[in-house]
């Protein structure tokens, strides 16, 4: 793209090239004053379409289950509303999830839309999963929330952090 040096200026706020990702890239162009912001280095540069755009590798859902539980952590699935799915294979996703030992869902996310709470929260009661919050927070200026600025879980959820306290 022109932008000498962005490899290795990505790599530093990395610090290890096993976690590099779009993001430490768009910090280093909006450091660098290639780009306003984070959000103008997606939308110009590495957003899919763009001309930096990487395809993503996923791993298998049962290989991610199967690692974070492996490693003593409980696999949830985050802003599920962000996959567009159908509801017919959005309930093959769940189910699939389960069977695999997920054991929870992000129903309250700075990803869903405020009307969105309500379809995740009766998702997470008919699977029997525990509940997540999150504001999908990425830094200061870079997320629309801040963390703890999003409404509570619903009473009739449980939190995933319920299993933390034994």
């Amino acid at each position: 793209m022109g932008i000498e040096g962005t490899f290795d200026g990505a790599m530093a706020l990395a610090k290890d090239e096993r976690v590099l990702s779009r993001t430490h890239f768009a910090r280093h162009l909006a450091e660098r004053g290639a780009v306003r912001d984070t959000q103008q280095a997606f939308d110009k540069y590495l957003a899919k379409g763009k001309s930096a755009f990487v395809p993503h590798r996923w791993a298998a859902l049962s290989d991610a289950v199967h690692w974070i539980r492996g490693a003593g952590g409980i696999a949830v699935i985050a802003h599920p509303g962000r996959y567009d799915l159908k509801p017919m294979m959005r309930e093959e996703l769940l189910k699939e999830f389960r069977a695999f030992g997920g054991e929870a869902i992000e129903v309250v996310t700075g990803s869903h839309r405020p009307e969105e709470y309500s379809l995740w929260q009766r998702e997470a009661l008919a699977h029997g999963f525990l509940a997540s919050r999150g504001a999908d927070f990425h830094g200061l200026g870079e997320s629309p929330y801040q963390p703890g600025t999003l409404p509570a879980l619903h009473a009739s959820l449980t939190p995933v952090w319920s299993k933390w306290a034994h």
